[in-house]
């Protein structure tokens, strides 16, 4: 289960990147948003949501949500402890949130300059918050 999390991690952060680059392109060169964007759009919030599910499986297998529930002290008091028990899953399930908002923000607006700018903001917003609280010391 880890390994999968963290193979799909790559497809996102791949995607995602590609998504916000795409985005604040759009909106500087104030290119129409057609089906391709739109699709980018949703593909970046569907397999985000999935690493999500995988995430949440491999969580609660870990043996830092173990060692969360055994001592939770010892665990807030370990730098790198903490970033994979608390730090690393807040952050993603809140960059996660960003995504979901950005996707729903961007339906409701009616102008192309818009909706690239609500994926700019709401996906890049993401982006920063992931590449933040990456454990890269376990990726690579």
């Amino acid at each position: 289960m880890k390994d999968v999390h963290s193979y799909w991690a790559y497809l996102v952060l791949a995607i995602l990147i590609f998504a916000v680059v795409n985005a604040v392109i759009g909106l500087k060169q104030k290119k129409e948003f057609t089906d391709k964007d739109l699709r980018l759009g949703l593909f970046t919030l569907i397999v985000s949501h999935i690493q999500l599910l995988i995430g949440l499986g491999w969580y609660f297998m870990s043996p830092w949500y173990k060692a969360l529930k055994a001592n939770g002290g010892e665990v807030m008091a370990n730098k790198a402890t903490r970033l994979l028990a608390v730090e690393h899953p807040l952050m993603m399930l809140i960059a996660i949130v960003f995504i979901t908002i950005g996707w729903s923000k961007h339906k409701k607006q009616t102008e192309d300059a818009a909706k690239f700018k609500t994926f700019a903001i709401f996906y890049g917003i993401a982006l920063i918050l992931i590449l933040s609280r990456i454990p890269w010391s376990n990726w690579f």
